[in-house]
């Protein structure tokens, strides 16, 4: 099992991020949610996932702004589950909670209970971390199913353009990572 524990950076003189990413992590991870995320404490957020690869995206998409602090526990989760997160038990949310604690000091925002996990997450998460606006905008299209010829229509930019910004931010680097990564994930979680 996976267990995202998040913490909002700033909260107390920013805007309420909360709802936003609840709502994200709901839309994100679907049907792998074993129970529905939940604010466990002022700025911090818990979520029980069932599936390496929905787990990953859930915590590339918090620290992609750069606004949360994110620690991924695997491990075990206490049956029968409880009707609230807040009240679920097990290793995974020991390790959550070290790993986001973890992830408050680390430059990349994030921490996995998994040591090799962690180098490779936290790869990725460089690698996301130099992309540019453009390469964000790219991204963003191409994530919702556009073709770099559509990307380039929507953006009023040539073909070659677009494979330039795809470059450039890693785009297809990332893609290839992903699977690989959630494979690394899931191994750990055995």
């Amino acid at each position: 099992m996976f267990v995202i524990t998040a913490d909002q950076h700033g909260s107390r003189t920013g805007e309420d991020l909360v709802p936003d990413a609840l709502e994200d992590i709901t839309r994100l991870a679907g049907s792998a949610l074993l129970l529905p995320p939940e604010r466990t404490a002022g700025d911090e957020i818990q979520a029980l996932i069932d599936d390496a690869g929905a787990a990953l995206t859930v915590a590339l998409t918090l620290t992609r702004g750069g606004q949360w602090s994110v620690g991924i526990g695997i491990g075990e989760v206490e049956d029968p589950l409880p009707r609230d997160v807040r009240a679920a038990r097990g290793s995974a949310f020991i390790a959550a909670r070290d790993a986001v604690d973890a992830a408050k000091k680390a430059p990349t925002r994030i921490a996995v209970s998994d040591p090799d996990a962690e180098a490779l997450v936290r790869l990725l998460v460089e690698l996301r971390d130099r992309r540019t606006d453009e390469g964000w905008e790219a991204y963003d299209l191409l994530a919702r199913g556009l073709t770099q010829r559509e990307a380039a229509g929507e953006l009023g930019i040539s073909e070659g353009a677009v494979s330039r910004r795809v470059s450039a931010a890693g785009i297809r680097a990332e893609e290839a990572a992903l699977p690989a990564l959630a494979k690394v994930l899931e191994h750990a979680s055995v």
